[in-house]
């Protein structure tokens, strides 16, 4: 029998492959790219794929060139890149000064106590009033939270609803509000304590920094007692309850069970609240407005606010857009810290199902007075702002001193009769308008894509759509006229020189651009796959489906959204003010009001800028009652 042999072939070599005519490779070779390529052709339908687009084009056009104009402007020295500003910046006493500079603080000159602070250089007093103003408004947040969540008395509902008067709007007007009224010589608060009751033996002068506490702290808190709130109603009672059978209550209970189940609403309102003092610009303008101190000009909102003087002439320095980087960096590395931390940690509740009720204690009546009283002070302290403000628009309180000695509906008047506040108001209407409409459309694909599609870059999309939360109005306001008014669009419509309008209503898009996305991804998360399956079983394309299915169920969402956006549109500070400046007849309505408290206007015509503010309140208060009532959705003061 003849001796066979296999023979074994060896794979083809590289060389060998390429001498070859041609090497055909099938899909089924690579199984996992071919399901991957699938999947995303499946995903990457046409109405995906020009949500996404239109998307990313949006914010990277608007956001991300801008924002990286800033990064090259602030690192850059005679053409070379340099921390050569950042240097300047952090050694400079102007800006960080461990000694202080200048101010008061409980001093008592000839009858009077002056409360101003110390002055530490822009920076370190920026990020000292900001941290003062968080800790403040987390303490009252924490306190009225902890009451109006764990306990029910008489008139709870009307407490719930006037809690929230401080977030009325009231830019630059709430911060003269509080000067007027703590002025020495004809303050309201001397004239009670001091001359009526005698009850301190000396007159106060609560200014500048301090000041600058005292209005962002009235204005700021009930973000933190929303989100803690929120926090306390979402706990699930049993837990406490075990702690309690196990032996923990009082402060014991509240450090180790309540405390830590609340820290992610907590946390989420004081982050928001650092970002918002940090970048306030209403509050130094009010305070400078009605007292004229210097002290409340050494914040580093103010500086780059001041610095737009230079835009006129076409530039904006180097230094002043380090600083507006040195800020963004500040709160954008806050708010990715705070939510990275808070995503890290587990929250979650184990219960039987179904939603559960607070746990609610009845104390006695007397118990109940207290709290009702402690309750009406705090609102009567806090809603002071908008109570100047209406006696402002309604009196001749601006020129009387002390108290007001007329009432008038001249002011009110004004806003149909004085052709530049009307033209103030109708271009605010304008640009919201418009800023809404292109919300409406990009926050709601985002919001699509992000909750709906499983493509790769979602994340990335979710993250630019969050991002400008973050971003301070002033250093985007400075970011847009740094690439815009480069050479290459020089003399076009998106030229801040020429005309800051579009501009204007793109800065307040993307900054208003995470109410609609988060209202509208609320909306998304409620709807069943199995309705859109259906759908396009039937034979409907992705974008019938989405027009005729996913878009009437959302409908409310987009409108809740669309309203919260407006308001805020309305009422925007930081970018009104910077852009809207570089044209005398494109001023919106809150550049309007800061050159009447700033004193550019006639003495007393602040009273023109309070009933503007008048104007805000009410549609802001509409806005509510339509989320509210007619949609019977709740507004959350940005969202969380």
């Amino acid at each position: 029998m003849p001796h066979s042999t296999t023979t074994r072939r060896s794979p083809p070599s590289l060389a060998a492959s390429l001498r070859g005519n041609a090497v055909t490779l099938s899909w089924a070779e690579f199984p996992s790219v071919k399901e991957k390529v699938e999947k995303l052709r499946r995903e990457l339908d046409p109405l995906t794929l020009v949500q996404t687009l239109v998307s990313y084009t949006i914010l990277l056009a608007f956001l991300v060139a801008p924002l990286s104009s800033l990064v090259l402007q602030g690192f850059r020295f005679q053409g070379d890149l340099s921390l050569r500003w950042f240097t300047d910046i952090l050694t400079s006493p102007e800006y960080v000064s461990l000694q202080s500079r200048g101010g008061r603080m409980f001093e008592v000159r000839r009858g009077v106590m002056y409360i101003w602070g110390f002055d530490h250089g822009i920076l370190l007093n920026s990020l000292f009033v900001a941290f003062s103003v968080t800790v403040l408004c987390s303490v009252i947040g924490i306190a009225v939270a902890m009451i109006m969540g764990r306990y029910e008395f008489k008139g709870k509902s009307i407490f719930r609803v006037i809690l929230l008067i401080p977030l009325l709007a009231t830019p630059f007007v709430n911060a003269y509000v509080v000067g007027k009224v703590f002025n020495p010589q004809f303050g309201l608060l001397n004239y009670l304590l001091y001359d009526l009751l005698h009850v301190i033996p000396w007159r106060i002068s609560v200014d500048g920094l301090v000041g600058l506490m005292v209005a962002q702290t009235l204005s700021y808190y009930p973000i933190v007692y929303l989100n803690v709130v929120a926090s306390l109603n979402n706990i699930d009672p049993s837990l406490e309850e075990m702690a309690e059978n196990l032996g923990a209550t009082g402060f014991r209970l509240f450090r180790t069970v309540t405390f830590p189940l609340f820290l992610p609403g907590l946390v989420a309102g004081a982050v928001i609240t650092f970002i918002f003092s940090l970048e306030d610009l209403g509050a130094p303008i009010g305070f400078i407005g009605a007292t004229a101190n210097p002290l409340a000009k050494n914040v580093a909102s103010y500086q780059i606010y001041s610095a737009f003087a230079e835009a006129c002439t076409g530039q904006i320095s180097p230094k002043t857009s380090a600083l507006a980087l040195l800020i963004m960096i500040i709160t954008v590395v806050s708010y990715v810290a705070v939510k990275t931390y808070t995503s890290r940690r587990s929250y979650a509740m184990i219960s039987k199902g179904g939603r559960w009720s607070p746990r609610l204690r009845t104390p006695g009546l007397g118990v109940q007075a207290a709290i009702c009283l402690s309750l009406l002070l705090l609102v009567l302290w806090g809603a002071m702002p908008q109570i100047g403000t209406f006696v402002l628009a309604s009196t001749n309180w601006a020129t009387s001193g002390t108290l007001p000695t007329r009432f008038t509906g001249e002011f009110f008047k004004a806003l149909l009769t004085n052709k530049d506040v009307t033209r103030a108001i109708v271009n605010s209407l304008g640009y919201s308008f418009a800023a809404v409409a292109i919300m409406v459309l990009v926050g709601s694909s985002i919001s699509y894509v992000v909750s709906k599609r499983d493509i790769p870059s979602k994340n990335i999309l979710d993250m630019l759509a969050t991002v400008p939360i973050s971003v301070p109005g002033v250093s985007l306001a400075v970011s847009y006229f740094l690439f815009f008014s480069t050479p290459f669009f020089r003399g076009s419509l998106l030229d801040p020189l020429t005309d800051p309008a579009l501009l204007l209503i793109i800065a307040y898009t993307i900054r208003r651009l995470p109410f609609m996305t988060r209202s509208v991804y609320a909306g998304l998360q409620q709807i069943d796959k199995s309705l859109e399956e259906a759908s396009l079983n039937l034979g409907a394309t992705r974008t019938t489906t989405f027009v005729k299915i996913v878009i009437p169920l959302i409908v409310t969402n987009v409108i809740s959204g669309a309203l919260l956006s407006f308001v805020y549109s309305m009422a925007e500070v930081s970018t009104s003010i910077t852009l809207g400046a570089l044209r005398e007849d494109r001023v919106p309505i809150t550049f309007f009001i800061s050159q009447i408290v700033y004193g550019t206007a006639a003495v007393g015509a602040v009273s023109i800028g309070a009933s503007l503010c008048i104007l805000l309140m009410t549609v802001q208060i509409t806005a509510m009652a339509v989320s509210n009532f007619v949609l019977k959705q709740k507004a959350s003061f940005l969202g969380v």
